[in-house]
Parts: C-alpha cells; structure tokens; sequence
C-alpha cells in the first residue's frame, strides 16, 4: 500500500510508547473508565465512530492485508490530530472509535469535522490507482442514562446515516 499524505509526514513521528490504536477489549475497558469519570466528576465525554465505507471494496479487489495495512495508516493519523489522552480503538474489524475526555457535543464536532477533513486527504494507491477513502464519522455525546454500549451504538447510527452531527446530545 502507498498513501499520498504530505500531512503525516509534516506532523513527525508519534511519541515513543504512544498508545496508536487499542483492541475492542481495552477500547470497552477504557470506555467504562471514561464513563465513570465523567460521572464522577460531571464531565462531557465525546466518542467519534470512523467507518471507512470502501474498506470492504478495497479487502475484495486487492486482498485483506491492503484493509489491515488502511485502517492501521488510519489510526496513526487520527492519533496525530488527537490529544495526548484521546484514545483510538477497533470496536470491530472495520471501525475505528474514537474517545473524547472532556469534549461536549459541540467540542467533540469540531473534532469530528477536522478527523472528517482529515481522513478524506488520505488516497491508497493499489495497482497504480490512487483512490480516495469514503469516510463517514458518527458522534454522540455521553449522558449519564448512556452506557458504553449504548455510546457506541449511537455514533454507529450517525455514521451509517452518514451524518457527521447526527448523535449529538448536549
């Protein structure tokens, strides 16, 4: 896989030990510990949901690792437009999640619009053709009836809807 990205090479390496990208495992733990900080100290707590719709066109015409080698290209330019302690994770094989500490739901759109702008920079060269990524990015924000699960449900609503903004609750 070939990338044209000129932004990821400005922004320099990830620093040493940075966490790129967490399983669903850690994703679910690091989710609940979120949650519960947020309602401990009645914080807002964003979650993004990037689903790379051409990701299964990509794995067919050209073979699984050119997907796992795209999501993983993926990861570490989100990890590059994110705060230190915002974490990306895989929810499954073919999302990525992203968790906001401290971002209400208009913090948490800025973020997604930027991630949205972002990731539709990014092209994969295959066979001598460069083809843009189709992205959609869900965003909910947390509220305290939410659980984890349910979080992740709504961003995943918002972005099969295609809609940037759909899940916000404030």
């Amino acid at each position: 896989m070939a990338a044209e990205d000129p932004q990821l090479k400005r922004a320099g390496p990830l620093p040493p030990g940075a966490i790129v990208c967490l399983s669903a495992a850690a994703l679910t733990e690091r989710l609940e510990e979120e949650i519960n900080r947020a309602g401990r100290h009645s914080t807002p707590l964003s979650c993004l949901l990037v689903v790379i719709e051409n990701l299964d066109e990509l794995a067919q015409r050209h073979g699984s690792e050119l997907a796992a080698q795209t999501l993983a290209y993926v990861c570490k330019a989100l990890r590059r437009e994110l705060r230190r302690f915002d974490r990306v994770g895989r929810p499954s094989d073919d999302e990525l999640a992203v968790l906001l500490p401290g971002a209400d739901g208009p913090r948490g759109e800025i973020v997604a619009r930027r991630v949205l702008g972002r990731l539709r920079a990014i092209k994969v060269e295959a066979d001598g053709m460069r083809r843009p990524l189709r992205v959609s990015v869900g965003l909910a924000a947390w509220r305290e009836d939410l659980s984890g699960e349910q979080l992740l449900a709504q961003t995943r609503t918002a972005a099969h809807r295609g809609h940037v903004v759909e899940a916000i609750e404030t």
